[in-house]
């Protein structure tokens, strides 16, 4: 018989004790889970700013003003956890993000799942 330390990747409670982890390790960062949805963080500061981290599954999306924030944060998650970072938004759970900064415009498209569910029901 042997006694296991940690979740094995696999097994049933192995996502759990993961999001236990992630969710301690958010706690220490000081950002704090919203009532609402468990899988949203929210960090406010003094200054009336706030930091935003949204968590599907194994997809992260972090949102801040002040990137060099946001990359502290990565810096930190990436000595606690195994991660890959993508950069700059452009497509997080079937939305297409399209970002103009000049003119300080944001545009979230589900123009593909639109045209798919339409497809499904013969609707194109």
């Amino acid at each position: 018989m042997c006694r296991l330390k940690k979740s094995l990747y696999g097994l049933k409670q192995a996502p759990r004790q993961w999001y236990k982890k992630f969710d301690s390790f958010m706690l220490e960062y000081g950002l704090h889970k919203t009532q609402v949805d468990h899988c949203v963080f929210v960090k406010m500061y003094d200054e009336g700013d706030f930091l935003i981290l949204l968590l599907y599954v194994d997809d992260m999306l972090i949102v801040r003003q002040d990137t060099r924030k946001i990359a502290s944060l990565k810096k930190a998650q990436g000595k606690s956890f195994a991660m890959k970072d993508l950069g700059p938004a452009k497509q997080i759970l079937g939305m297409h993000i399209v970002r103009d900064r000049t003119k300080k415009l944001l545009w979230l498209s589900q123009e593909k799942y639109v045209t798919k569910i339409l497809e499904s029901f013969n609707m194109s």
